[in-house]
């Protein structure tokens, strides 16, 4: 009993040992939590009032910035109206002044209108006194020659006649004179009308010369074997086909001739897309291509016509017209010229009051020749006039046929109007181009003629060849001598070159001297200055 009860008290003992043990260390963690917890709300507290800080310079910052902005605002505003208001006094005088010059010629028309009216009272004086005389001298040619009144009447009108005609002559001639005088103005104002109102700036159409081959199987169908298939398309065809070289996927159709080489594109294509090449293959496509292209001809022809509202054309014609769409002259579509022409004539005869749809009709047709040029025999004016002729075209038509490029006279002003037309739409800019070879030809030969004047260091033709830009040696040449040169060089351009438009050449003479003074001359003195001190 006596070594439970120890034991128990011992128990106890430790329990309480424990317990105060546990408590101690519960209070310690608690002081370390509790100091740990006041060190973070110090940093938060830091944290946050530097945020503060922070937000408070950006706003303030901001209020600045925006005040700032508000004081441009209003001072630009403040600008804005003074200036308004410098206006305003400014139109407030110049009305001012307007006012006293309406003033002054209203004063003045009131003048003429009083000086008129006296006019025409002195014109009603004489014209009293003109009838009153006409009357007695009707009288006394009545008593002296002896004649009744109808004679004497006739006599006076004989006489008034001589009077008429005479002032005729002179209001005719007078109308002439102005006619002569005001004509190149009326022309200019003419043309401006329909080039503003009638053509429409049309995309050029690039007409392919070229086929391409997917893949080199293709390619050795289309050749055949020893070259069997290529002779059979180009016999077929008329054309000579031959791969470009160092490129084995393009097919280059050779031909002086339009429409062979729209019919060996077509059948090309179709082969090309069909992939099975044999020789009733071949010639199928071909028979297919050509009977495509000749509706497609007749097509765009009776489309033009319709477009144009040029009336009834026999089908033959339309056919030709619809050839124009693969014909160029100078790089432009010779088709997209007629209408051009078609639409530029139409529209001047509507100013001038002539057959609107017959100068349309006499446009169109004005190149018709150039479809089969290369085919028959002649000028195209001769063919296109020939086929005029043939199909019963109007004579106004035939005449403006035949002398749109002046070969025979103008029989009416329709013929002119087409040789305007004409002229108009071949010379407008971007109507017709040039091959890249003969452009940096034309380059270069603008640059040779001002370098191998005497005194030009380097020249450069620029804007197209539109301008030329000569720079000159100044030691050489004073201001004069490149004035003359200027002159020089563009007078040998007119004389040696062919161009379109206009080109300026412009001489440019520049002496720049260049001295320095400074860092150099002073580190030499203050090297003197240092060795005398040094000795």
């Amino acid at each position: 009993m006596l070594i439970t009860g120890l034991t128990i008290g011992l128990l106890l003992i430790g329990i309480v040992i424990g317990y105060l043990v546990r408590q101690r260390q519960h209070r310690a963690e608690l002081l370390a939590v509790q100091a740990k917890a006041r060190t973070i709300i110090a940093q938060e507290t830091e944290k946050t009032k530097q945020r503060v800080d922070q937000l408070t310079k950006k706003s303030r910052q901001a209020t600045l910035a925006y005040q700032q902005s508000v004081k441009d605002e209003l001072t630009e505003q403040q600008s804005d109206i003074r200036v308004r208001e410098q206006r305003r006094q400014q139109r407030e005088r110049l009305m001012g002044q307007a006012t006293v010059r309406l003033d002054d010629q209203t004063e003045m028309l009131d003048e003429r209108s009083q000086a008129n009216r006296d006019q025409r009272q002195a014109i009603h004086l004489l014209r009293d006194q003109a009838e009153e005389l006409t009357t007695t001298r009707n009288q006394t040619l009545a008593q002296r020659a002896g004649m009744d009144e109808d004679d004497a009447k006739q006599t006076v009108l004989n006489h008034a006649e001589l009077d008429l005609k005479r002032d005729r002559d002179i209001e005719i001639k007078a109308l002439n004179d102005n006619a002569v005088a005001n004509a190149e103005k009326w022309a200019k104002d003419v043309v401006l009308s329909a080039t503003e109102s009638g053509p429409q700036d049309l995309p050029k159409e690039h007409m392919e010369h070229t086929v391409t081959v997917p893949n080199g199987d293709i390619r050795s169908k289309i050749i055949g074997r020893d070259g069997q298939h290529i002779r059979l398309l180009e016999t077929l065809t008329g054309t000579d086909l031959i791969f470009v070289p160092d490129d084995n996927t393009t097919l280059f159709i050779s031909t002086h001739d339009p429409i062979r080489r729209e019919i060996a594109r077509v059948a090309l294509t179709n082969l090309v897309a069909s992939r099975r090449i044999s020789a009733n293959q071949i010639e199928t496509q071909v028979e297919n291509a050509q009977r495509d292209v000749n509706h497609s001809l007749w097509e765009t022809g009776e489309q033009t016509v319709s477009l144009l509202h040029v009336g009834w054309m026999h089908p033959d014609l339309m056919k030709l017209i619809g050839r124009l769409k693969y014909r160029t002259s100078y790089g432009q579509n010779v088709l997209l010229h007629s209408i051009e022409v078609a639409q530029l004539t139409g529209a001047m005869a509507a100013r001038l009051g002539y057959n609107t749809r017959l100068a349309r009709r006499a446009g169109l047709l004005h190149d018709l020749g150039k479809a089969i040029d290369h085919e028959v025999e002649g000028t195209h004016v001769e063919i296109g006039t020939e086929f005029a002729q043939k199909y019963g075209e109007d004579p106004i038509v035939i005449n403006a046929i035949a002398a749109h490029h002046g070969d025979i006279e103008k029989t009416s002003p329709l013929s002119d109007l087409v040789a305007a037309a004409d002229a108009i739409s071949g010379a407008r800019p971007g109507a017709r181009s040039e091959s890249v070879e003969d452009y940096i030809n034309r380059l270069r030969a603008l640059e040779q003629i001002a370098n191998e004047q005497k005194g030009v260091s380097e020249s450069y033709a620029i804007q197209a060849g539109r301008e030329l830009r000569i720079m000159v040696k100044p030691h050489e040449l004073d201001d004069q001598a490149a004035a003359s040169l200027t002159q020089e060089v563009a007078k040998q351009i007119e004389d040696k070159l062919t161009y379109p438009g206009k080109i300026k050449v412009t001489t440019i003479r520049t002496l720049t001297a260049v001295e320095y003074v400074g860092d150099e001359k002073k580190k030499k003195k203050h090297k003197k200055k240092k060795k005398v001190a040094n000795a």
